[in-house]
């Protein structure tokens, strides 16, 4: 028997392992302007980042704050909406990284984020135009 019939699809969505940096949560923690395609694409999925990652934000507000591009207030106030984004802190593999950095001469901070991608096989989610060239090279999947 033969008929004709509409079926109708559900679109599921499978959510995926995003690593992102550091810069991301800054840029959305301030509103930056990419705050709301940041938001866009890592809705519904899981963040995950190397467990450096509160360091290196940390680190991050008070440079900010050290060239007056941030005050005190902004930096409390960034660090708390920070803590509020779920994120999974993976273990770094600091002699991985390392090689990473050695090999592509860059920061360690920036090669934990990279190692990290690699070794889960996930996208990278970052707004550094560096960081994204040599992800492409290592054959990681930048998000933009």
């Amino acid at each position: 028997m033969f008929s004709l019939t509409t079926r109708s699809f559900k679109r599921t969505i499978v959510p995926m392992k995003i690593i992102a940096d550091t810069n991301t949560f800054i840029a959305v923690a301030l509103n930056e302007p990419e705050k709301a395609k940041i938001i866009q694409i890592t809705e519904g999925h899981e963040l995950i980042a190397p467990d450096v990652l509160p360091f290196e934000v940390g680190n991050a507000l008070t440079a900010m704050m050290k060239k007056n591009r941030l005050k005190r207030e902004e930096v409390e106030s960034a660090w708390g909406i920070i803590q509020q984004i779920p994120v999974d802190l993976r273990q770094t593999d600091i002699k991985y990284a390392l090689s990473i950095a050695i090999r592509y001469n860059l920061y360690a901070y920036d090669a934990y984020f990279l190692a990290c991608a690699e070794k889960l096989h996930s996208p990278l989610l970052t707004l550094d135009r560096g960081m994204q060239k040599i992800a492409k090279e290592i054959g990681i999947t930048i998000l933009e």
